[in-house]
């Protein structure tokens, strides 16, 4: 059953590959919209040090809902769809080898 095998690390690669995507997303998304709050609240120049306007965090705001979104597809497709067509995806990978026998 190498075939199976084979199969198996293939799915486990496609959902290593898919979480570290969103690992490298979030990780980008923390460093850069704190760099540019941080530079909107003029820490970085000798003006007033403002974290109370809004629009410091208009960009973190959006790109969250993004973030968030692709951390919900992440967890479905490595919890939910897996689990449901991986049954099906063996059934019928068994149907086709018991057919071609």
């Amino acid at each position: 059953m190498e075939t199976k095998s084979s199969i198996a690390y293939l799915r486990a690669k496609k959902k290593l590959e898919t979480l570290k995507g969103f690992y490298s997303h979030l990780a980008v998304y923390i460093l850069v919209n704190t760099g540019m709050i941080l530079v909107s609240a003029n820490v970085f120049n000798s003006e007033k040090i403002d974290f109370n306007d809004w629009s410091n965090y208009v960009t973190a705001f959006f790109w969250g809902f993004g973030i968030v979104f692709h951390g919900l597809y992440v967890f479905y497709v490595m919890n939910i769809e897996n689990n449901i067509f991986k049954r099906w995806e063996e059934k019928k990978i068994k149907q086709f080898l018991d057919e071609d026998q």
